[in-house]
């Protein structure tokens, strides 16, 4: 890591200060790493997590070259406020291991949370609409956890676990409904769309998290539940209740193979023919967006999408689209006013360390119809398709496959994931996990700039952040790799927050090996239409012992194992 210099002129204090009051109000940025929060674990991601947050002023200062941002703590301080400077959080602190897990009926099963395996791999957090709420998603192997984190006091407000099918369960990602009424949840393997209804005060304050098993949503084939969701009870941290209840059946659930034209939802159900244009051949759900509209747009692993309605119980399928049309595996997507931007990139599962993806569609979400609409409809516009991509995740043309690896100055593979808008909505960014660049499209024309997370200015001209930010206890790890992630935007439009990943990758590690885990500071310039990797906030873990991998990159024998997934930005307004 670069050496701070502790400035003590009267200028270089004014400049600090001049740049914390920019923004009154301000923000904090949360950033989910993946690692293990305890030491002895033999694999990656499976116990505990780091959570870090850093406060806009803070980030300011640095920026202004003043001391690094110091994470802020979860713990109860100051009549319930967080104190400063003594962070991360442990996921093992924030959700107490002595939670006590209680069955649909309100009835203890006999385990509490420490009971219980697979309660780690923090994947990532979104913030609620009223920025009061995170959603924590807790992604270890077979775990299925998701939580919800209040953003005031840092303490844990519901912890759930998802049910079981036939072919598993986890918690991938959740997104919140457009205006806070729902958690809408990706049962990656389970192969559901599950929801927790929320209910507020005036204020906005969540008074109730009711997982509705009513509302869920199957897009497998011959879904069975073998294990029912739970919810956990007792004391948060901060010594308060945990709220969190289940309701509904699963006999009123749409739990069917069939989509409403009578299609498969996923190839091979038997019971109808598999969807056109490539159907839908593996729905491990990656990410479920939503919309304004009460839309939610569900991207499969294995290509394809699935269009519902998330107000209705149980959701409804309105629209569908084969693998063919929406190529697999996307988890990026935003709406800018009546076009959903979503994407498609590399494959998490082994297949993918040859796949080179990197494709983005705008579909008009105000043309669905409130019944099914037939298969492809609305048509997909293709926004961005790489021309190098392989004919992989339902794509049709290109090279089978490229074995050019991931590392740098090496590979030629790209790998799209995250997206966001500027504040204006103007344009929208898109990373390359793998080239460290990041796509930026004007939403209205579709023209489209490339810059790069290595340089200086974004480029080509000088060194980036992460050079000097860099992991350096292994001299053969290639530095200046920064492997950006989920990003978000600042409130006041000047930045872009992007999640690094490190040297020893937790998920998708054939495509996300990267030098400086934490927090990329991306400067947006000329109007947003482009940027440039100004700094780094980061983060360390060498706590955690898992061995190191990352098929194809470099062998990485250091100590470092922080690997941040996901950043958000969470305004204090």
């Amino acid at each position: 890591m670069k050496q701070v210099v502790y400035a003590a002129a009267a200028a270089g204090m004014a400049m600090w200060s001049q740049a914390a009051m920019a923004d009154p109000a301000g923000y904090e940025v949360w950033a989910s790493d993946q690692s293990n929060s305890v030491a002895g674990e033999a694999g990656v991601g499976v116990k505990g997590s780091n959570l870090w947050i850093w406060d806009s002023a803070d980030i300011e200062a640095q920026l202004a070259g003043g001391p690094d941002a110091q994470p802020l703590a979860c713990e109860r301080f100051d009549q319930g406020n967080s104190a400063r400077n003594v962070g991360p959080c442990n996921l093992l602190d924030v959700f107490p291991q002595s939670l006590v897990e209680m069955d649909a009926d309100g009835n203890p099963t006999g385990q509490t949370l420490a009971d219980l395996p697979n309660f780690g791999r923090l994947h990532g957090m979104i913030a609620d609409p009223q920025n009061r709420y995170v959603n924590a998603n807790i992604f270890a192997p077979g775990g299925g956890y998701v939580g919800v984190i209040d953003t005031r006091t840092k303490e844990a407000v519901g912890l759930f676990r998802v049910p079981e099918t036939g072919t598993g369960r986890s918690v991938h990602m959740s997104f919140w409904a457009a205006d806070g009424s729902a958690i809408l949840i990706a049962n990656l393997n389970g192969k559901l769309l599950d929801r927790i209804d929320v209910t507020r005060n005036g204020s906005g304050k969540i008074m109730s998290l009711t997982l509705n098993r009513s509302a869920t949503l199957g897009v497998g084939k011959s879904i069975q539940i073998t294990d029912e969701p739970t919810v956990f009870a007792g004391k948060n941290a901060h010594g308060r209740p945990m709220l969190g209840a289940i309701s509904g059946t699963y006999d009123q659930a749409d739990l069917g193979d069939l989509t409403p034209n009578g299609y498969c939802k996923e190839n091979g159900c038997g019971t109808g023919a598999d969807g056109p244009r490539g159907g839908r051949p593996n729905n491990v759900i990656i990410c479920p967006i939503p919309s304004t509209n009460g839309n939610v747009y569900i991207t499969m692993g294995g290509g394809g999408l699935l269009v519902a309605d998330y107000t209705s119980t149980p959701m409804r399928i309105l629209g569908e689209y084969g693998n063919q049309e929406i190529n697999g595996a996307g988890c990026g997507g935003v709406q800018v006013g009546n076009q959903m931007f979503v994407n498609a990139g590399v494959s998490a599962s082994g297949a993918g360390a040859t796949w080179s993806t990197f494709s983005i569609w705008s579909l008009a979400d105000n043309q669905l119809a409130l019944g099914p609409n037939a298969p492809g409809v609305p048509v997909p516009v293709e926004v961005f398709v790489d021309s190098s991509n392989t004919a992989t995740g339902g794509r049709q043309l290109g090279d089978a496959s490229n074995a050019t690896g991931q590392l740098p100055g090496v590979t030629n593979r790209r790998d799209s994931h995250g997206m966001v808008a500027t504040v204006d909505g103007r344009y929208i960014h898109t990373v390359d996990r793998i080239q460290n660049v990041v796509e930026a499209i004007d939403t209205s024309t579709y023209t489209r700039r490339t810059y790069d997370l290595t340089s200086a200015d974004g480029q080509g001209n000088g060194q980036g952040g992460c050079a000097a930010r860099s992991v350096a206890d292994d001299a053969g790890l290639p530095g200046n790799d920064p492997a950006p992630d989920l990003l978000d935007r600042t409130p006041d439009g000047k930045y872009l927050m992007v999640a690094l990943r490190g040297p020893a990758p937790v998920s998708v590690q054939h495509s996300a090996q990267g030098s400086c885990p934490g927090v990329g500071i991306v400067e947006l310039r000329e109007d947003g239409s482009t940027g440039a990797l100004v700094d780094v906030l980061r983060a360390t873990n060498t706590v955690d012992t898992a061995a190191a991998n990352a098929p194809n990159g470099h062998a990485y024998q250091g100590r470092e194992r922080s690997d941040v997934h996901g950043a958000i930005v969470v305004s204090k307004k």
